[in-house]
């Protein structure tokens, strides 16, 4: 018996060992889709990079857009990777800010999908649906703060530009000094430019295929590694969970964002404490603070696919990384440190969850509303007011 439980114990070590590899395979290939995309934009546009971007000119369509995206694909890693590929490949920062900050909002309608399994529970479903959108409200009021002083004065974008020469150095803007990844993806992105150019294709098809190539990698990339990450760390996750969130605010957050970081996915994080807030295990606001140590944890995608970047766009696509960083600390810092805004997102969660319980339809108009309806009229307004 014993002999037979060591040989299962060696076994399953083993087998962690191969997903502990797969992982690191996988993350490789996200750094080698990263500058497929920032490749890829160059070899299409070049100099005329930002005409492609028209579309999201104006800040209020760059939230839209971001929102949209990741509502859809419900990952915000997924979405901020590209994000950083097209930075890399001549987007402007000022534009990519407002798609991060609508990326963070678009994430959230996962936790909102998962609420719904209590949705026949009544006061268990009141729990669950307030825990699934106070990380909305708190999205949403972060953006209704954040994105006018950005308009106004462009201060993430100047503290990004700082943090991003402070980690590359002062004296030139060059990340060739800081960007150890450049000689590991290089060789597969040249030799796929070396397949294209052998077989005729000229810049514009062979940047299109390697836009195209290179999303649909850091999709399938950010997927299977959640799975993996979900196998070896979720219920380790769930044990830091336990220990940490009744702990305090402080735990809460520092416990939401190690967490992400370990899972690599903020919906995953705050998708685990929605049931038990439904089940009462925790109040909304023990699992508020965890739910805001999700939003930091999640920025490491997008720093770790800036490394991937090479170029005289490489900077920028380290300065939008560290922008996302910066807008989420920003933002717990202040609405959860401010005690007239601490307050506004749980107040608005808990309202609207009364109003789900009492009628479903509230339910399908908020998601409705929120995530596809109201953006889409936004971009309406915009290309006709010619914003």
């Amino acid at each position: 018996m014993t002999t037979t439980t060591t040989e299962f114990e060696s076994q399953s070590s083993s087998s962690s060992w191969i997903q502990w590899f797969l992982v690191l395979g996988l993350v490789y290939l996200l750094l080698v889709a990263v500058a497929m995309i920032g490749t890829g934009f160059k070899a299409a546009a070049g100099s005329q990079a930002k005409e492609l971007f028209a579309f999201a000119s104006n800040p209020i369509t760059g939230v839209i857009v971001g929102t949209i995206a990741t509502a859809l694909i419900q990952s915000s890693s997924t979405v901020t990777s590209i994000i950083v590929g097209l930075v890399a490949g001549g987007l402007p920062v000022s534009i990519a800010i407002p798609m991060i900050m609508g990326a963070n909002m678009g994430t959230t309608i996962t936790n909102t999908i998962v609420s719904l399994g209590h949705v026949r529970k009544g006061e268990e479903f009141r729990r669950a649906f307030s825990a699934a959108t106070v990380h909305d409200f708190f999205n949403l009021l972060s953006i209704l703060i954040f994105l006018p002083l950005e308009i106004m004065f462009g201060f993430l974008q100047r503290i990004g530009e700082y943090l991003a020469d402070l980690m590359v150095g002062g004296e030139s803007m060059s990340v060739k000094g800081f960007n150890f990844i450049k000689p590991l993806v290089k060789p597969p992105v040249d030799t796929l430019k070396d397949v294209f150019h052998g077989i005729g294709a000229s810049d514009l098809v062979m940047g299109i295929a390697f836009i195209i190539l290179g999303i649909a990698l850091i999709f399938a990339v950010i997927t299977y590694i959640g799975k993996l990450l979900k196998v070896l760390m979720v219920g380790r996750a769930k044990t830091i969970l336990h220990a940490a969130v009744g702990r305090g605010p402080i735990a809460g957050i520092f416990s939401g964002t190690a967490i992400t970081v370990l899972v690599q996915s903020s919906s995953t994080t705050t998708s685990l404490v929605v049931p038990l807030a439904g089940s009462g295990v925790f109040s909304l606001k023990q699992v508020y603070p965890f739910t805001l140590g999700a939003n930091i944890g999640t920025c490491i995608t997008a720093l770790l696919a800036a490394t991937a970047v090479d170029g005289s766009n490489a900077v920028f696509a380290l300065q939008i990384a560290l922008v996302h960083f910066t807008y989420n600390l920003i933002g717990v810092i202040v609405i959860y440190g401010l005690p007239f805004t601490r307050n506004l997102p749980i107040r608005a969660a808990e309202w609207l969850a009364g109003l789900a319980m009492q009628n479903k339809l509230y339910v399908a108009a908020y998601i409705g509303t929120v995530f596809f309806i109201f953006p889409i009229v936004l971009i309406g307004v915009s290309q006709l007011m010619g914003w």
